[in-house]
Protein backbone atom coordinates (compact mmCIF):
# COMPACT_ATOMS: atom_id res chain seq x y z
CA UNK A 1 0.00 0.00 0.00
CA UNK A 2 1.14 3.40 -0.62
CA UNK A 3 2.20 5.73 1.73
CA UNK A 4 -0.18 8.59 2.70
CA UNK A 5 1.49 11.31 0.84
CA UNK A 6 1.15 15.15 0.15
CA UNK A 7 0.88 14.05 -3.68
CA UNK A 8 -2.30 13.25 -2.97
CA UNK A 9 -3.54 16.07 -2.23
CA UNK A 10 -2.03 18.04 -5.32
CA UNK A 11 -3.19 15.58 -7.96
CA UNK A 12 -3.61 18.38 -10.94
CA UNK A 13 -5.92 18.41 -13.74
CA UNK A 14 -2.40 17.81 -16.19
CA UNK A 15 -1.66 14.56 -14.20
CA UNK A 16 -4.82 13.43 -14.41
CA UNK A 17 -5.61 13.80 -17.86
CA UNK A 18 -1.77 11.68 -18.21
CA UNK A 19 -3.01 8.98 -16.30
CA UNK A 20 -5.95 9.05 -18.30
CA UNK A 21 -3.94 9.23 -21.45
CA UNK A 22 -1.63 6.62 -20.52
CA UNK A 23 -4.46 3.93 -21.25
CA UNK A 24 -4.89 5.07 -24.69
CA UNK A 25 -7.22 7.95 -24.68
CA UNK A 26 -7.39 11.31 -25.93
CA UNK A 27 -8.35 13.64 -23.50
CA UNK A 28 -9.53 16.98 -24.67
CA UNK A 29 -9.20 20.04 -22.23
CA UNK A 30 -11.93 19.44 -20.27
CA UNK A 31 -12.23 18.30 -16.60
CA UNK A 32 -14.61 18.97 -13.95
CA UNK A 33 -13.92 17.96 -10.12
CA UNK A 34 -16.86 15.63 -8.94
CA UNK A 35 -18.32 15.59 -5.10
CA UNK A 36 -15.82 13.29 -3.46
CA UNK A 37 -13.69 13.82 -0.73
CA UNK A 38 -12.96 9.92 0.25
CA UNK A 39 -11.13 9.78 -3.34
CA UNK A 40 -10.37 11.98 -6.22
CA UNK A 41 -13.10 11.64 -8.93
CA UNK A 42 -13.40 13.45 -12.12
CA UNK A 43 -15.10 13.89 -15.28
CA UNK A 44 -12.83 13.73 -18.32
CA UNK A 45 -13.52 14.80 -21.50
CA UNK A 46 -12.60 12.70 -24.19
CA UNK A 47 -12.06 13.35 -27.90
CA UNK A 48 -15.08 12.33 -30.07
CA UNK A 49 -16.63 10.44 -27.31
CA UNK A 50 -18.26 10.37 -24.63
CA UNK A 51 -16.67 12.22 -20.95
CA UNK A 52 -15.38 9.16 -18.94
CA UNK A 53 -15.20 9.27 -14.71
CA UNK A 54 -11.75 9.02 -13.39
CA UNK A 55 -11.66 7.55 -9.84
CA UNK A 56 -7.87 7.85 -8.04
CA UNK A 57 -7.99 5.68 -4.95
CA UNK A 58 -6.87 7.43 -1.30
CA UNK A 59 -3.51 5.82 -0.24
CA UNK A 60 -3.56 3.28 2.87
CA UNK A 61 -7.69 3.08 2.56
CA UNK A 62 -7.71 -0.31 0.84
CA UNK A 63 -4.76 -2.51 -0.46
CA UNK A 64 -5.49 -3.38 -4.47
CA UNK A 65 -6.64 -6.64 -3.36
CA UNK A 66 -9.28 -4.81 -1.68
CA UNK A 67 -9.89 -2.42 -4.36
CA UNK A 68 -9.82 -5.55 -7.07
CA UNK A 69 -12.67 -7.43 -5.01
CA UNK A 70 -15.06 -4.26 -5.24
CA UNK A 71 -13.99 -4.32 -8.80
CA UNK A 72 -15.35 -8.18 -8.91
CA UNK A 73 -18.58 -7.69 -7.43
CA UNK A 74 -19.19 -5.25 -9.77
CA UNK A 75 -18.73 -7.44 -12.73
CA UNK A 76 -20.42 -10.06 -11.20
CA UNK A 77 -23.41 -7.69 -10.88
CA UNK A 78 -22.99 -6.56 -14.79
CA UNK A 79 -22.74 -10.05 -15.85
CA UNK A 80 -26.14 -10.60 -14.23
CA UNK A 81 -27.59 -7.19 -16.15
CA UNK A 82 -27.89 -5.60 -13.12
CA UNK A 83 -27.83 -1.82 -13.35
CA UNK A 84 -24.55 -1.08 -11.84
CA UNK A 85 -21.43 1.14 -13.00
CA UNK A 86 -18.98 -1.15 -12.89
CA UNK A 87 -15.06 0.24 -13.73
CA UNK A 88 -13.90 -0.41 -17.10
CA UNK A 89 -11.18 -2.79 -18.21
CA UNK A 90 -8.46 -3.20 -20.89
CA UNK A 91 -7.73 -6.14 -23.21
CA UNK A 92 -6.10 -7.58 -20.67
CA UNK A 93 -8.77 -7.32 -18.23
CA UNK A 94 -7.21 -4.98 -15.61
CA UNK A 95 -9.09 -2.58 -14.14
CA UNK A 96 -6.56 -1.08 -11.67
CA UNK A 97 -4.17 1.15 -13.10
CA UNK A 98 -0.84 2.80 -11.90
CA UNK A 99 0.33 6.46 -12.91
CA UNK A 100 3.63 8.07 -11.06
CA UNK A 101 2.22 7.90 -7.44
CA UNK A 102 -1.52 7.01 -7.93
CA UNK A 103 -3.87 4.23 -8.61
CA UNK A 104 -6.69 5.14 -10.36
CA UNK A 105 -9.67 2.91 -12.83
CA UNK A 106 -11.94 4.35 -15.24
CA UNK A 107 -15.49 3.91 -14.90
CA UNK A 108 -18.39 4.92 -18.27
CA UNK A 109 -20.24 8.51 -17.50
CA UNK A 110 -23.56 7.72 -16.09
CA UNK A 111 -26.43 10.27 -15.82
CA UNK A 112 -29.96 9.89 -13.38
CA UNK A 113 -31.29 11.82 -10.49
CA UNK A 114 -31.80 10.77 -6.73
CA UNK A 115 -34.76 7.89 -6.82
CA UNK A 116 -37.73 9.85 -4.81
CA UNK A 117 -37.80 7.22 -1.69
CA UNK A 118 -41.22 8.39 -0.73
CA UNK A 119 -42.29 6.62 -4.21
CA UNK A 120 -43.83 3.44 -3.17
CA UNK A 121 -43.42 2.22 -6.89
CA UNK A 122 -39.27 3.56 -6.58
CA UNK A 123 -39.07 1.38 -3.03
CA UNK A 124 -40.48 -1.37 -4.48
CA UNK A 125 -38.26 -1.56 -7.61
CA UNK A 126 -35.10 -0.84 -5.67
CA UNK A 127 -36.46 -3.08 -3.04
CA UNK A 128 -36.36 -6.00 -6.38
CA UNK A 129 -32.67 -4.87 -7.35
CA UNK A 130 -31.46 -4.79 -4.08
CA UNK A 131 -33.26 -9.00 -3.72
CA UNK A 132 -30.95 -9.42 -7.34
CA UNK A 133 -28.11 -7.88 -6.07
CA UNK A 134 -27.61 -9.53 -2.79
CA UNK A 135 -28.22 -13.37 -4.59
CA UNK A 136 -24.68 -12.61 -6.13
CA UNK A 137 -23.21 -10.97 -2.93
CA UNK A 138 -24.00 -13.88 -1.08
CA UNK A 139 -22.42 -16.40 -3.73
CA UNK A 140 -19.35 -16.11 -2.10
CA UNK A 141 -17.41 -13.87 0.49
CA UNK A 142 -14.71 -11.12 0.22
CA UNK A 143 -11.40 -12.81 1.52
CA UNK A 144 -9.37 -9.36 1.93
CA UNK A 145 -11.97 -6.52 2.57
CA UNK A 146 -13.55 -5.92 6.15
CA UNK A 147 -16.55 -6.77 7.98
CA UNK A 148 -18.71 -3.84 8.88
CA UNK A 149 -18.71 -4.60 12.83
CA UNK A 150 -19.41 -3.42 15.87
CA UNK A 151 -15.37 -3.32 16.25
CA UNK A 152 -14.24 -1.47 13.36
CA UNK A 153 -17.44 0.95 12.97
CA UNK A 154 -17.90 1.70 17.25
CA UNK A 155 -15.14 0.90 19.08
CA UNK A 156 -12.34 2.09 17.12
CA UNK A 157 -14.30 5.40 16.13
CA UNK A 158 -15.00 5.83 19.66
CA UNK A 159 -10.98 5.23 20.81
CA UNK A 160 -10.04 7.26 18.53
CA UNK A 161 -12.54 10.01 19.33
CA UNK A 162 -12.01 9.87 23.00
CA UNK A 163 -8.20 9.88 22.74
CA UNK A 164 -7.89 13.03 20.34
CA UNK A 165 -11.01 14.85 19.22
CA UNK A 166 -13.13 15.12 21.76
CA UNK A 167 -13.11 18.15 23.83
CA UNK A 168 -12.39 17.87 27.49
CA UNK A 169 -15.57 19.08 28.92
CA UNK A 170 -17.34 16.71 27.30
CA UNK A 171 -14.99 13.74 27.14
CA UNK A 172 -16.56 12.35 30.29
CA UNK A 173 -20.19 12.28 29.25
CA UNK A 174 -19.00 11.11 25.55
CA UNK A 175 -17.49 7.98 26.98
CA UNK A 176 -20.07 7.15 29.15
CA UNK A 177 -22.65 7.56 26.38
CA UNK A 178 -21.18 5.27 24.25
CA UNK A 179 -20.59 2.74 26.64
CA UNK A 180 -24.02 2.64 27.07
CA UNK A 181 -24.09 2.60 23.23
CA UNK A 182 -21.98 -0.49 23.02
CA UNK A 183 -24.14 -1.97 24.95
CA UNK A 184 -27.19 -1.67 23.13
CA UNK A 185 -25.67 -2.72 19.81
CA UNK A 186 -24.46 -5.88 21.18
CA UNK A 187 -28.00 -6.58 22.73
CA UNK A 188 -29.47 -5.72 19.07
CA UNK A 189 -27.15 -8.25 17.88
CA UNK A 190 -28.09 -10.80 20.21
CA UNK A 191 -31.70 -10.42 19.38
CA UNK A 192 -31.02 -10.90 15.69
CA UNK A 193 -29.15 -13.88 16.43
CA UNK A 194 -26.46 -15.58 13.90
CA UNK A 195 -27.58 -13.20 10.87
CA UNK A 196 -25.91 -14.18 7.51
CA UNK A 197 -23.42 -11.53 6.66
CA UNK A 198 -22.98 -10.86 2.92
CA UNK A 199 -21.04 -8.83 0.37
CA UNK A 200 -22.84 -5.76 0.13
CA UNK A 201 -23.38 -2.18 -1.59
CA UNK A 202 -22.48 -0.47 2.21
CA UNK A 203 -23.49 2.81 1.63
CA UNK A 204 -26.99 2.39 -0.30
CA UNK A 205 -28.07 5.71 0.56
CA UNK A 206 -29.89 8.23 -2.56
CA UNK A 207 -26.84 9.75 -3.37
CA UNK A 208 -25.10 6.78 -4.46
CA UNK A 209 -28.35 6.07 -6.66
CA UNK A 210 -28.99 7.61 -10.41
CA UNK A 211 -32.62 7.00 -11.63
CA UNK A 212 -32.82 6.93 -15.21
CA UNK A 213 -35.78 5.68 -17.87
CA UNK A 214 -37.12 3.94 -14.57
CA UNK A 215 -34.49 2.15 -13.07
CA UNK A 216 -31.97 2.37 -10.16
CA UNK A 217 -28.36 2.52 -11.32
CA UNK A 218 -26.03 1.75 -8.15
CA UNK A 219 -22.60 3.73 -8.26
CA UNK A 220 -19.68 3.85 -5.87
CA UNK A 221 -18.98 0.26 -4.15
CA UNK A 222 -16.03 1.91 -2.44
CA UNK A 223 -17.43 1.14 0.92
CA UNK A 224 -18.39 -2.81 -0.14
CA UNK A 225 -17.89 -5.09 3.26
CA UNK A 226 -19.17 -7.98 4.68
CA UNK A 227 -22.36 -7.32 6.65
CA UNK A 228 -26.33 -8.46 6.78
CA UNK A 229 -28.31 -7.56 3.84
CA UNK A 230 -30.37 -5.11 5.89
CA UNK A 231 -27.52 -2.71 5.50
CA UNK A 232 -28.93 -1.77 2.31
CA UNK A 233 -32.07 -1.88 2.71
CA UNK A 234 -32.32 0.88 6.50
CA UNK A 235 -30.99 3.74 4.37
CA UNK A 236 -33.98 3.73 2.03
CA UNK A 237 -36.28 4.17 4.76
CA UNK A 238 -36.71 8.47 5.54
CA UNK A 239 -38.24 10.63 7.93
CA UNK A 240 -39.16 10.57 12.05
CA UNK A 241 -42.35 9.00 11.77
CA UNK A 242 -42.33 5.61 12.76
CA UNK A 243 -45.67 4.52 10.34
CA UNK A 244 -44.25 5.87 7.42
CA UNK A 245 -41.12 3.60 7.89
CA UNK A 246 -43.17 1.08 8.27
CA UNK A 247 -44.93 1.31 5.07
CA UNK A 248 -41.56 2.35 3.36
CA UNK A 249 -40.02 -1.27 4.37
CA UNK A 250 -43.40 -3.21 3.11
CA UNK A 251 -42.71 -1.77 0.04
CA UNK A 252 -39.06 -2.22 -0.14
CA UNK A 253 -39.20 -5.92 1.22
CA UNK A 254 -41.90 -6.89 -0.76
CA UNK A 255 -39.65 -6.32 -4.11
CA UNK A 256 -36.52 -7.87 -2.29
CA UNK A 257 -38.73 -11.03 -1.59
CA UNK A 258 -39.13 -11.53 -5.65
CA UNK A 259 -36.04 -12.79 -5.80
CA UNK A 260 -34.30 -13.05 -2.25
CA UNK A 261 -35.43 -14.33 1.08
CA UNK A 262 -34.90 -11.32 3.55
CA UNK A 263 -34.65 -12.48 7.47
CA UNK A 264 -37.02 -10.39 9.37
CA UNK A 265 -34.99 -10.44 12.39
CA UNK A 266 -32.36 -8.55 10.91
CA UNK A 267 -34.91 -5.85 11.70
CA UNK A 268 -33.13 -6.05 15.06
CA UNK A 269 -30.31 -4.51 13.29
CA UNK A 270 -31.97 -1.08 12.00
CA UNK A 271 -30.94 1.24 14.78
CA UNK A 272 -27.69 -0.15 15.91
CA UNK A 273 -26.65 0.00 12.32
CA UNK A 274 -27.55 3.81 12.20
CA UNK A 275 -25.33 4.53 15.21
CA UNK A 276 -22.60 2.41 14.27
CA UNK A 277 -22.52 4.59 11.35
CA UNK A 278 -23.10 7.41 12.69
CA UNK A 279 -19.71 6.82 15.40
CA UNK A 280 -17.95 5.80 12.03
CA UNK A 281 -18.79 8.86 10.30
CA UNK A 282 -17.30 10.94 13.13
CA UNK A 283 -14.64 8.92 13.11
CA UNK A 284 -13.69 9.30 9.43
CA UNK A 285 -14.01 12.97 9.64
CA UNK A 286 -10.95 12.81 11.75
CA UNK A 287 -8.99 10.49 10.39
CA UNK A 288 -9.21 12.93 7.20
CA UNK A 289 -8.59 15.88 9.19
CA UNK A 290 -5.30 16.25 8.09
CA UNK A 291 -6.53 16.60 4.28
CA UNK A 292 -6.65 20.11 3.56
CA UNK A 293 -10.02 19.25 1.61
CA UNK A 294 -11.46 18.79 4.84
CA UNK A 295 -11.18 21.85 6.88
CA UNK A 296 -11.68 23.27 4.09
CA UNK A 297 -15.35 21.38 3.53
CA UNK A 298 -16.40 20.35 6.79
CA UNK A 299 -15.81 23.52 8.62
CA UNK A 300 -18.68 23.01 11.30
CA UNK A 301 -16.29 19.49 12.10
CA UNK A 302 -14.58 19.86 15.52
CA UNK A 303 -15.82 22.01 17.30
CA UNK A 304 -17.71 22.68 20.51
CA UNK A 305 -20.75 22.89 18.97
CA UNK A 306 -20.75 20.23 16.67
CA UNK A 307 -19.60 17.46 19.51
CA UNK A 308 -22.51 19.14 22.12
CA UNK A 309 -24.82 18.16 19.16
CA UNK A 310 -23.35 14.87 18.09
CA UNK A 311 -24.00 13.79 21.67
CA UNK A 312 -27.50 14.98 21.95
CA UNK A 313 -27.59 12.95 18.67
CA UNK A 314 -26.11 9.49 20.11
CA UNK A 315 -28.80 10.07 22.97
CA UNK A 316 -31.70 9.92 20.90
CA UNK A 317 -30.10 6.76 19.40
CA UNK A 318 -29.61 4.77 22.64
CA UNK A 319 -33.39 5.95 23.34
CA UNK A 320 -34.35 4.70 19.47
CA UNK A 321 -32.66 1.12 20.47
CA UNK A 322 -34.69 1.10 23.27
CA UNK A 323 -37.96 0.62 21.31
CA UNK A 324 -38.73 -2.31 19.47
CA UNK A 325 -37.78 -2.88 15.69
CA UNK A 326 -40.12 -2.41 12.86
CA UNK A 327 -41.79 -4.69 11.49
CA UNK A 328 -42.86 -6.36 8.45
CA UNK A 329 -46.64 -5.59 7.74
Amino acid sequence: MQDNSQPFYQLTPDTVMDAVESRGYLCDGRILALNSYENRVYQVGIEDETPLIAKFYRPNRWSDEQILEEHQLCFELDEQELPVVAPLRDEQGESLFQFQEYRFSLYPRRGGRAPELGDPDHLYRLGQTLGRFHLVGQAQPFQSRPALDIQTYGLNSIELIGRDFIPSSLREAYLSLTSDLIASIERCYAAAGDVRRIRVHGDCHGGNILWRDDTPNFVDFDDARMAPAVQDLWMLLTGDDRQQQQLQLAEVVEGYNEFADFDPRELHLVEALRTLRMLHYSAWLARRWEDPAFPRNFTWFNTERYWGEHILQLREQLSAMQEPPLQLL
